[in-house]
């Protein structure tokens, strides 16, 4: 092996604990003097599908087969991206005695943050199983491959974003509360309480535009129907090489002056 090979070995190696080791303080910070801990990753879009379930079904008479399903198959992916999107803008902020006194690559902090939410994600994903047998739905054998392709697709866009907004939250601090509203709204605007085919034919073209969209179509797809749109994943990819390349350059940009304005 070549210098140069072991160096990026080392290098690679020395990425990895660093995130592994930070991974686990954000698990142990937010959950800390917490009674239910990891349960709330499960709890909050069980109460939000019964909220919605309610308001529909119950209230407004939408008939929809096994609507309970439908939602959680799309919420519990839903929540896995806002909670790491709502929190990465203090991600630098939160941890400005770190940055000050260690010299160590910044971007691993929003990594970590992002790779936080998606282990929970994925011990939520039982939850989302017993539904399905609930409503007599069989587990497709393509979610041994799909669910860690869609949750790469996932993590690469969620990490870019989470790049350029804690980036950029440094020398504009209202990006905090700015962040809240957008996913807020971009909530109602990706089909996640609804279907793509609800959607007016003149409007669906703008699904296509919506990149959080065609991602959470793939993810619903897959829970409910075992398979996966080549074209809806392939577009969820492009955008989340788009992210992350958009990130990382607002971040390599402005990673010199982080000191500075902590």
């Amino acid at each position: 092996m070549t210098n140069k090979k072991k160096v990026k070995s080392r290098n690679l190696g020395y990425f990895k604990d660093l995130a592994i080791i930070l991974t686990q303080k954000e698990m142990k910070v937010r959950y800390k003097n917490s009674f239910l801990g990891y349960l709330w990753s499960v709890l909050n879009p069980l109460a939000f599908a019964f909220v919605f379930f309610v308001a529909f079904q119950v209230v407004m008479k939408i008939h929809m087969k096994d609507y309970v399903l439908f939602l959680i198959a799309g919420l519990f992916p839903w929540q896995n991206f806002t909670n790491s999107i709502n929190a990465s803008p203090m991600v630098f902020l939160m941890n400005s005695t770190l940055i000050k006194k260690v010299n160590f690559p910044r971007h691993i902090l929003a990594l970590t943050l992002v790779l936080h939410d998606s282990v929970h994600f994925v011990l939520s994903i039982p939850v989302i199983l017993f539904f399905m047998f609930v409503y007599h739905r069989v587990p497709s054998l393509s979610l041994v491959w799909g669910v860690p392709a869609l949750l790469s697709v996932q993590i690469l866009m969620t990490y870019g974003i989470a790049l350029f907004l804690a980036s950029l939250n440094l020398f504009f601090r209202d990006l905090e509360r700015l962040t809240t509203i957008l996913t807020t709204a971009l909530f109602y605007f990706t089909p996640v309480i609804y279907s793509e085919t609800m959607v007016p034919d003149k409007y669906r073209v703008l699904l296509k535009l919506n990149p959080f969209a065609m991602l959470m179509i793939s993810w619903r797809n897959l829970f409910l129907n075992g398979s996966i749109n080549p074209v809806y994943a392939g577009a969820a990819l492009g955008y989340g090489i788009l992210f992350f390349c958009l990130g990382y350059f607002f971040y390599s940009k402005l990673a010199w002056k982080f000191a500075e304005v902590l």
